[in-house]
């Protein structure tokens, strides 16, 4: 199999489309179409199938993408290791991330490494806990920053960040004076939470069985986002730690509460790394500045 062909088939999979490939690529649709035939007619088996959308993968055709996917991880990581070595600051890293983090502490950093290295792109996907694991498992991501995760042997934490969990109220809401809440409290408000994925709603809900408590869920969602502003408003009660908020508290348009139960007293985001496989130089130079921008929070804790 020629790797151009399987170029072609890897960018297609990952839009979705043809024409996006094409696009992608800089080249005629139909040059894409002729490299993908030409897989098919080695292998004996259809890889694409059109859709309303666009195309998807046939189950022969996700198998191959499963494969090809770590040849192209490994051929990007070796670019950027002989860029390194002629003294070039170029490469694309991929991070898998908790939303909450985009609000400030993230485009912060983004913000100061590009000044550094303007050569260095970034991939960022915000995703839940368990996506994240998943996709540094699965060498989709170079690093991923997890929250209250659940440890895996294959995955390195480099560093790790804790501080409560704090309910986010409105400044108009009736809880907004207290100086603290319990969960037992919060069982007559209305509430938004993430989806199951999430380690925060995880956290949330081990607490809420140990509490024997029952949560008014007004809504689920997988927008930390949304929780966010369900709270600024004024209909829910939402949950994030702290520095995740800093910019909506600093301008009074939430307030953070502390909740009592022991639980919430204490949480994790953690940056991981997969155990045995080597990151690219760009991801390593990105990853340092993580850890030092993690340790220079108050609170913080390096792993």
């Amino acid at each position: 199999m020629k790797l151009e062909s399987l170029r072609y088939f890897h960018v297609t999979q990952a839009c979705g489309s043809i024409r996006k490939a094409a696009e992608r690529l800089h080249v005629a649709p139909s040059a894409i179409s002729r490299q993908i035939a030409i897989l098919e007619r080695e292998l004996g088996l259809r890889l694409l199938e059109r859709s309303s959308s666009g195309v998807c993968t046939t189950a022969a055709g996700a198998l191959l993408g499963r494969s090809i996917q770590s040849i192209f991880r490994d051929i990007e990581r070796a670019r950027s290791a002989i860029d390194d070595l002629k003294g070039l600051r170029i490469g694309e890293v991929t991070i898998y991330a908790m939303e909450g983090l985009v609000s400030d502490f993230l485009p912060t950093l983004f913000v100061a490494f590009h000044k550094k290295f303007p050569g260095i792109g970034f991939n960022l996907v915000l995703a839940p806990t368990d996506r994240i694991i998943e996709a540094v498992l699965r060498d989709e991501a170079d690093i991923g920053i997890t929250f209250n995760a659940k440890p895996k042997q294959e995955l390195s934490v480099v560093a790790r960040y804790a501080e409560p969990v704090s309910c986010l109220v409105a400044p108009h809401h009736p809880l907004a004076r207290e100086k603290a809440v319990s969960l037992r409290q919060l069982r007559n408000h209305a509430v938004a939470l993430p989806k199951d994925a999430f380690g925060l709603r995880q956290l949330i809900d081990d607490a809420a069985r140990r509490a024997g408590v029952a949560l008014k869920v007004m809504m689920t969602t997988n927008s930390l986002e949304l929780t966010k502003k369900l709270a600024e408003s004024g209909v829910a009660v939402a949950f994030m730690p702290a520095f995740t908020v800093s910019a909506e508290v600093a301008r009074g348009s939430l307030r953070c509460i502390p909740v009592s139960d022991k639980a919430f007293r204490v949480a994790y985001s953690e940056v991981c790394v997969h155990r045995n496989r080597a990151i690219s130089a760009a991801a390593q130079e990105f990853l340092d500045a993580l850890v030092r921008a993690l340790r220079a929070l108050p609170s913080s804790s390096a792993a």
